[in-house]
């Protein structure tokens, strides 16, 4: 039988990527959206996340769902995602489908810092940190009631057609050729990142062997660890300059400002509560992943960072 995989969050950066790594290896993939799409070869099927009969008719016949969908804009968050993972479990019920979900650091509070394993306890200082861990409480108890659950564990994301992050929010400006670099990092303070490809990479590894697996299988990807959170930006110059374009500056993300103007933009009141993971820092261990893998899935960074650039516009098409 042909595998066949629902995606939730087609549209954004780790969804569509996952998507475009399963159908290279064999996979039939429906992905659920709300406005009708019409590109590469995925079954888009209109419907909205929050609907559980949309997201019960989008998942017949399939085997695995990545639910990799989150409210817009971060509005309403508090509200709308366990609603959505709700439906989500829902549909696996139908056809004994596993279950995966990228996750995140939010979960993590600094009783855990620097360096953070599996079974690390999740005690979140931010709303959203709170939210995210009961997503995976929620998903503990669909695996011990006989469901199937895979989270993928990655520092800040970033790559191509990634949608909200911090290299395209804080670093740099999408579209515009780089003269200047926001480094949200404290001096010496290390910051883990993963990047899309190589998250999509892993969950693709990990879906192949799902029936070895733990029916709730928690792994963490090492990434790219930055040791002294100036490696990412020294890897934006390298870039840049291979372009024959001017050296960036480098200069402080002013978090002042951020604080000034977060009561009145959403986005930014977000970016200023997850600060404290650029303030210490915070490194994941793959101790479970290599021991289910054997090795983990790792892009060169200067040549992901270039990637990421070209595909955010800030580069020239040809060099």
């Amino acid at each position: 039988m042909t595998s066949k995989a629902l995606i939730l969050g087609a549209t954004g950066g780790i969804g569509g990527e996952t998507a475009r790594q399963l159908q290279q290896t064999g996979w039939q993939i429906n992905a659920l959206t709300r406005r009708a799409q019409n590109r590469s070869k995925i079954n888009w099927i209109v419907g909205d996340a929050l609907d559980p009969k949309a997201v019960s008719c989008a998942v017949q016949d399939c085997q695995l769902i990545l639910h990799a969908v989150n409210p817009p804009g971060y509005r309403d968050w508090d509200k709308l995602v366990l609603p959505m993972l709700e439906n989500t479990l829902a549909a696996a019920r139908q056809t004994s489908a596993t279950v995966v979900l990228p996750g995140t650091l939010y979960n993590y509070g600094a009783d855990v810092f620097p360096l953070i394993d599996e079974a690390a306890p999740q005690h979140p200082v931010t709303r959203k940190g709170q939210i995210r861990v009961k997503m995976e409480q929620r998903l503990r108890r669909f695996a011990e009631e006989g469901g199937r659950v895979i989270i993928v564990r990655a520092g800040d994301y970033f790559g191509p057609h990634a949608g909200n992050n911090w290299l395209a929010q804080g670093f740099i400006k999408p579209g515009r050729t780089i003269t200047t670099i926001a480094n949200p990092a404290r001096v010496n303070v290390g910051h883990q990142w993963g990047y899309l490809p190589d998250v999509a990479a892993t969950i693709t590894a990990l879906v192949a062997i799902r029936e070895r697996l733990q029916p709730f299988e928690n792994v963490h990807m090492a990434g790219h660890w930055d040791d002294d959170g100036r490696q990412m930006v020294t890897a934006i110059c390298r870039v840049v300059k291979k372009y024959q374009l001017r050296t960036p500056k480098d200069r402080a993300f002013p978090w002042w400002l951020m604080r000034l103007l977060a009561p009145f933009q959403t986005t930014l009141k977000e970016l200023l509560e997850m600060q404290y993971l650029w303030q210490q820092p915070v490194q994941l261990s793959n101790t479970r992943l290599l021991a289910v893998l054997g090795s983990e899935p790792h892009t060169p960074l200067e040549h992901a960072v270039e990637q990421t650039l070209l595909s955010l516009g800030c580069l020239p098409s040809t060099r």
